[in-house]
């Protein structure tokens, strides 16, 4: 048992100072860094594990007292320099040559991407469904199953970060109206329908799913710190005007 059997990254609201900076390196993999005296028990126990090259289970906090679990996941380089280690999150990330020496672009993209996927995009998740009480911020639906965390500027662009004020707790048919413009939301959190969406005639869903959430408030989270981010919220607005 002198190897450590699982890590811990504790929860912290977005915008706030996270008391250990677990991070992603320019090569792709994740960091996590020792705490306090490099020469402390627990990070002998991180560098025994790389040496022995056992699997870990990495505890991610996403609320108070809640941790999504992240299994298996490798150290695969001590870097005591930083007092840090280096983490793969999935079996071709252990055998990147990014570890000892400079990472090829495609395998710093690949890294990235699988970080996002495996990590960023579950943490969002729970994140983001917890700020709003399980239930979608349009239509109050409450079934767990049936609910996206929304990005409200996408991932894939730089301001699209995985915050829970850049979110939002969306049912399916709800995500997906919002993602392709049928609906947008106003930086006062109104929500607005597209002019010809209001205008067709259809059945029931198309009347009460959607034209129905014109001019309706979102269901906002009790914290300020999660709500949606009116400066996000406008862009993303500009865009929908756009497309109309």
């Amino acid at each position: 048992m002198t190897a450590t059997l699982s890590i811990l990254t504790t929860y912290t609201s977005d915008g706030a100072r996270a008391p250990y900076e677990d991070t992603v390196g320019k090569d792709g993999l994740l960091r996590y860094k020792f705490q306090g005296n490099p020469k402390h028990y627990t990070n002998s126990s991180l560098r025994e594990a790389f040496n022995r090259k056992v699997p870990l289970i990495w505890f991610y906090g996403v609320n108070q007292g809640l941790y999504l679990p992240f299994f298996p996941v490798w150290i695969v380089a001590v870097e005591a320099e930083h007092s840090q280690v280096a983490v793969a999150l999935d079996e071709a990330q252990r055998h990147l040559s990014s570890v000892e020496g400079p990472p090829s672009e495609i395998e710093r993209r690949y890294s990235e991407r699988i970080v996002r996927q495996r990590l960023h995009q579950p943490v969002f998740r729970q994140r983001v469904i917890q700020a709003y009480d399980a239930s979608c911020a349009m239509c109050r639906l409450r079934h767990r199953a049936l609910l996206d965390a929304a990005h409200i500027i996408p991932d894939s662009k730089p301001e699209g970060i995985p915050a829970v004020s850049n979110g939002l707790a969306l049912c399916k048919i709800h995500h997906a109206a919002f993602d392709q413009n049928i609906l947008g939301i106003r930086p006062d959190y109104r929500i607005e329908v597209r002019a010809d969406i209001l205008a067709e005639t259809d059945g029931p869903m198309l009347k009460h799913g959607i034209q129905e959430m014109h001019n309706v408030s979102l269901t906002l989270p009790r914290r300020r710190v999660d709500r949606p981010n009116p400066d996000l919220l406008e862009e993303r607005y500009h865009q929908f005007r756009a497309a109309g």
